[in-house]
Formats: C-alpha cells, structure tokens, sequence
C-alpha cells in the first residue's frame, strides 16, 4: 500500500509492533507510519478506496493458513443457476435425507450442515433443495487446489471445499508476504471460479482452522502470537477441532467449559483423566500445535452412504442400495489407485442409532464385486429384529495401493477371479461410453 500514513487517524489501540496493512480488493500493501504507539488504519484504500482493509501487527510474518470455501455446494449450484442468486437454497437428499450444506440464506432461517430434512424444511419452507452434483463440486475444487498448488506446494486438503495451507518461505518466490498471496488466492476464486472463501491465518493449524470461522463468509482472520493466550483464554472447548458429544461430555463432566478451565490442569492429570486426548488438550489450551501440513496425507478410508425415504427392512431395497453403494466405493477407489482390506457395513436404526460391522479379507480389494459380497454376508448376519432402517453404507478401509489387490485366489470362491475380469472389461466400457452403458440388474432395486 502506498504510505497509508496520510490517511491515518489517531485512535486508543495500542500495539506494540507498527500496524501491517492489507487491502484485500487491489492487494496494495504497506506498514502504517507513525511516531507514536497509538495507531489506526485508514477506513479506505487510499489507492483504490475500498474498505476491506486488513490491518494487524503480525500480518506479514505470519504463513499458515487455512482456507475453506464459503457455503461451497450451494455456491456453484447458484453460480450456475442466476436465479437462485437471492433465493435459500439447501444441498441434500429428499425428505428423509439430511442437509449437505445450505446457504447463507437458508442459514439465516436456522438450516445447519447434517440437519434432517424434514426439520430444515420446516426452518425454511421456500428452499430450493437440490440434489448434490458431486462431480461438478469436484471439478470447481480441482481448480481451487491448483491455485493453491501455485502459491505453496505444502497444501493439505480437508475436503473438497477447505485446506490448510503453510506458506512458509514463499515470500522471496513471490514477492510478496503470505497474507497478501491468500487475498490474491480468494479474489482469484471470486473473479474466475465465482466462488468466494475465507482465510484463517496463524501460527500453526489449530488457530487457522479456528481463524477462518471467525468471519465468515468472504472472511480474513488473523490470530497472532503475541495475541493467543488473552484471545483463547475464555472461549469454549468445543473450538477444538474433532471435540465431538461424547468427548465434550467428558469435558463437562470434569468442569471443563473453556480454555481457562483446562489451563488449570496440568499435563498429568489431563493424561490421566482423558487418556491420549489429555496430552492434545494440554498443548492446545497454551495455543501451541506441532501438526506440521502434510500435502500427502493418506487417505484412510473410502465410504458411501444413502438415506432411505421410509425407515426398511425390505431385503430387496437394502440389496439394491448395497450394490450401488458398492460400485461408488470401488469407483473411488479405482480412482485413487488405492484398496481396501476391511469392508465396512454401516446402518442406522430408526431411532438415528448406528449399527457398524466389519470384516478382514484375505487381499485388499477394489473390486465391487468383492466389496458387495462381504458387505452382504455382514449385512445378512445382523438379526432383523435390529431394524427397520433409516440408512445404510458401506466401504473400505487398511488402504493400500492396488498393485496390492486380488492377488491370491480364492479357493471358497474359484469364480471370484472371473466376476473381478468381468468387472474390469466392464469398467474399460463404461470410461469409453459413459457410465449407463452397462448395468447390473440388482442396481435396478
């Protein structure tokens, strides 16, 4: 920023380093000038007058971020649908499905991520619901990785729509601080990809995560180190990313509410109490995180699920599910090049309690044969007095790469070997001719 000096103010915020200034629309830059410790940015740029100014003391050194993508699936869904620009619009399943995500309209009304359906409608009766188009979200998020990828290649994706993102020696590469290539990265989302997200930056990824939530959407939060201690100091435990019910009721159940509540802790009893989380929990309420961004972190498993309209037992809509659920996890994992050694079946009963089995197999597989025939015999061990059910899913998990898969033969099975070729000549021609060219007749259930 050309000397903002000329536009600055006198104001009671004191800070102990100069103001490092940001405008986020032109990317002009600078460190406010003063003489005194008693500073204020300008209101607006001076060079392009805009008043998404970012203003902070430790905004130039400091290189972790965390980027996540506001209201994502809705957000494409709007960009290519105009007139949905001002209308609540919510991604999910019919009315016995849940919320994927909504937008910021229907969010005002009260719709959240993972509501039932039924609930959220009742919130907002005039939503538009769409169903999830999961390979446009996929393309749209593989344009984001690649302008990240082009800042940093230390990227480690979350999820389609978010990643943490460390930016460390970058500056020399680009000229640049940190802060300002991650206003360059957004604005580049907004003016080419139509999409917007907000930044979280930091000093490790615990604080980025937590920084970008603070103002969203179209937010740019900064949590510096001088600032950690009195900005954690009462805020909820439930910051904390992966504090789900269960451990949150730990937590309460020792009176703990706030980062103030488990400074008065020590390593030791929190090791005790809480087992392996205690050492977790000790190092973060002192605003302190090792976790470094891994850009290759490995995938751990591979699922799909799907809610039913009506609560079932009925054997033929569970098997015709399965298989479908099946074909979409090895689909996955054909697409990674990666297998599975266990299979996962997953129910849920009506009264929104989860069932979980699973089983080891003797290779890791990729094959939806393989994977819907172990599937099926969990699914066929469970009593019927378990359901009726609400939803089922199944997948893979042990990841390996598949040049480890179906090695052996099965001697239980001697037509497994030719169901897995038939798969794969089946697989050539749905790549050639699109992914309706062959059809099993179960997938019609």
């Amino acid at each position: 920023m050309s000397d903002p000096a000329t536009d600055a103010e006198p104001s009671a915020q004191v800070t102990e380093k100069p103001l490092q200034i940001l405008c986020r629309d032109c990317l002009s830059y600078g460190v406010l000038k003063s003489g005194k410790t008693t500073a204020t940015p300008p209101k607006r740029c001076p060079k392009c007058k805009s008043s998404r100014i970012k203003a902070h003391p430790e905004l130039f050194s400091l290189s972790m971020a965390h980027m996540d993508c506001d209201a994502f699936y809705a957000s494409v869904e709007k960009r290519d649908n105009p007139d949905l620009a001002d209308k609540p619009v919510i991604i999910g399943g019919g009315q016995r499905g849940v919320v994927s995500t909504a937008c910021y309209v229907a969010r005002i009304r009260g719709v959240r991520s993972a509501m039932p359906m039924f609930q959220a409608l009742k919130l907002c009766p005039d939503a538009v619901v769409i169903k999830p188009r999961m390979d446009a979200y996929a393309e749209v998020s593989r344009q984001v990785r690649a302008m990240m990828d082009a800042l940093t290649p230390d990227v480690e994706p979350l999820s389609l729509d978010e990643a943490f993102m460390d930016l460390s020696g970058t500056q020399r590469l680009h000229g640049a601080p940190p802060a300002v290539m991650l206003a360059g990265l957004v604005k580049r989302m907004k003016d080419e990809l139509g999409i917007t997200g907000s930044i979280g930056l930091s000093h490790n990824k615990f604080l980025a995560k937590v920084a970008s939530d603070l103002d969203k959407p179209r937010g740019f939060s900064v949590i510096g180190a001088a600032e950690t201690a009195d900005f954690l100091h009462d805020k909820p435990v439930r910051l904390i990313w992966g504090i789900g019910p269960s451990a949150q009721t730990a937590l309460d159940k020792a009176g703990i509410r706030t980062f103030a509540d488990l400074l008065r802790w020590d390593l030791t009893e929190l090791n005790s109490r809480f087992g392996s989380m205690g050492d977790r929990l000790w190092h973060l309420a002192r605003g302190k995180d090792r976790r470094k961004v891994s850009a290759n972190a490995p995938v751990k498993s591979i699922s799909k699920e799907t809610t039913f309209n009506a609560d079932t037992l009925d054997p033929e809509i569970l098997d015709g599910h399965l298989w479908r659920l099946a074909e979409q996890v090895s689909d996955r994992a054909k697409a990674k090049q990666m297998a599975g050694r266990v299979v996962t079946l997953k129910l849920k009963r009506a009264n929104h309690t989860n069932l979980t089995r699973r089983q080891s197999l003797r290779d890791p597989t990729q094959i939806a044969d393989a994977i819907y025939r172990c599937a099926r015999s969990l699914l066929d061990q469970v009593p019927k007095t378990e359901g009726p059910y609400r939803l089922i899913g199944c997948g893979i998990s042990d990841l390996v790469p598949e040049t480890q898969a179906d090695i052996t033969t099965d001697l239980l099975d001697p037509q497994a070997a030719q169901r897995a070729k038939a798969e794969r000549a089946t697989d050539a021609l749905r790549k050639r001719y699109g992914t309706g060219v062959i059809k099993k007749g179960r997938s019609l259930r």
